[in-house]
């Protein structure tokens, strides 16, 4: 791929970091709906979602981290680009998906919660998906949960802007990934850390995940477009992010992947699962590594076949 080309997947990529609605999804010009699966494709994501739910059942946690894949950004090395929280019990709806979306008609972030069938189905490839999930030892997963199902939390760490390529470390823009870690932080920093110190929750957040080393996604857009872009789409941004990091092109954003590399190495007892389809074959495998693109199978993964009506 060339330089031009390189920086025009550069920067699809980051407008599709965009967490729009299940009923819209965003497009490089506008809101529009996403293509309807067929009635076979449905059959197969109803299905996957039950094994998915399964395995989130089994673990008997509160709460758990989750993220999908969304457009097809292989090329890029990304897999994972919508990160949630999945919670045992919000209210009447068990194993709910609570989620920033970017809401079109509004043009705002919001909180939401969907069923777990819902956030599967919010992907650009309803032939082939991927689902990560991280389960946490109960001393993490329990104030995870009560931050979560809090409106004062949850929405405290709520932007009020939404832009896909956020800068981590600003209060300026968020995207969904990063209400996520924000979130997090939320949940795992004590509350008299900061008292005192007059930062409000997104600024007690991103200090406290700047302390502990928390690392984002580095992406390096190399064309000169991400210069004006942002004035014609709002859903980029330049003003968040520092000055030497745009003039050499690179954008630090929160990602799934990068959120679970935190989780990884500072939550002991941490534990994942990685659930693909392709057609009406799922695989299931545990552990920190991926399965191999195309939901192909390694040694020791879980293999079942969707039986067809």
């Amino acid at each position: 791929m060339n330089r031009l080309g390189r920086g025009l997947a550069g920067l699809a990529l980051l407008a599709g970091l965009l967490c729009a609605t299940t009923a819209q999804a965003f497009s490089l010009q506008f809101c529009d709906r996403p293509r309807e699966p067929s009635a076979e494709q449905r059959d197969v994501m109803l299905r996957f979602g039950a094994i998915v739910r399964d395995e989130i059942t089994a673990s008997a946690s509160p709460a758990a981290l989750i993220a999908r894949s969304g457009l097809d950004l292989h090329r890029l090395d990304v897999r994972y680009s919508h990160a949630a929280v999945a919670l045992q019990d919000n209210g009447d709806r068990p194993w709910s998906v609570r989620e920033l979306y970017f809401s079109c008609d509004e043009r705002r972030p919001r909180v939401y919660d969907e069923g777990l069938t819902g956030f599967l189905l919010g992907t650009d490839d309803p032939d082939t998906g991927y689902v990560s999930l991280v389960f946490l030892p109960s001393e993490r997963a329990e104030p995870l949960r009560r931050t979560a199902v809090d409106k004062h939390h949850a929405l405290g760490v709520l932007g009020a802007s939404y832009s896909a390529n956020a800068y981590p470390f600003s209060t300026a823009h968020q995207n969904c990934n990063q209400w996520v870690i924000e979130l997090l932080a939320d949940a795992w920093n004590p509350g008299d850390a900061d008292a005192g110190t007059g930062m409000d929750a997104r600024a007690r957040a991103q200090a406290w995940l700047r302390g502990q080393g928390y690392l984002p996604t580095v992406f390096t857009v190399s064309a000169h477009p991400m210069t004006w872009l942002p004035a014609v789409m709002p859903w980029l941004s330049n003003d968040d992010h520092p000055p030497h990091e745009v003039a050499h092109n690179r954008y630090n954003v929160s990602m799934p992947a990068s959120i679970e590399t935190f989780v990884q190495a500072k939550v002991p007892g941490a534990r994942r699962v990685e659930i693909c389809h392709a057609g009406r074959r799922v695989v299931l495998h545990r552990g920190w590594d991926d399965i191999a693109e195309g939901c192909v199978p390694g040694a020791g993964d879980q293999v079942t076949e969707l039986a067809a009506d």
